[in-house]
């Protein structure tokens, strides 16, 4: 992702308002790998701009999709996240019960759409989700016997796929 200053240039360049607001927001998704909410941007965005609005944030978030300087995601979690990591070619691990996501670099050469099985679609992309515990949702809880926080239900990992622009 780019440095506030670049992203405030971009913007002032493409005839988008730059703000003191916006320019706090760079500053909070510079390096965050955690693919953040908007409204855990706006949490932690709060903290030096008291005022600023949900609204806002949003705005500035889809602006910088826009711009293509952010990922728009939907990995199941129920909120769409944002990923500035969009310089590398990755997919994504999800934990199934914080629903925390951070990025996967590995390659999956083999994967393709079988011949007269895409359904006339043109495919671009593919991104792979991986869902599983995260090692913060694995640690041992004191007390807990089975020394795991998860079942035996939650604690299978499981694999999905969805197309992506990326």
């Amino acid at each position: 992702m780019k440095t506030a200053e670049e992203l405030t240039e971009l913007f002032r360049s493409s005839g988008r308002k730059v703000t003191a607001q916006r320019q706090c927001i760079f500053r909070v998704l510079q390096g965050d790998g955690t693919h953040p909410s908007a409204e855990a941007v706006h949490a932690v965005v709060s903290r030096e701009m008291e005022t600023i609005s949900l609204k806002t944030v949003y705005q500035t978030l889809y602006d910088l999709a826009e711009l293509g300087e952010i990922a728009s995601l939907d990995v199941g979690t129920g909120m769409t996240r944002f990923d500035p990591n969009v310089d590398d070619r990755h997919h994504h691990l999800v934990c199934r019960r914080c629903g925390s996501v951070r990025d996967l670099v590995a390659a999956f050469p083999e994967l393709r759409i079988p011949e007269g099985a895409d359904l006339g679609f043109e495919v671009g992309s593919a991104e792979i989700v991986f869902r599983g515990l995260c090692p913060e949702c694995r640690a041992p809880v004191p007390g807990d016997r089975a020394g795991m926080r998860s079942s035996p239900r939650t604690s299978s990992t499981s694999t999905s796929t969805s197309t992506s622009t990326r």
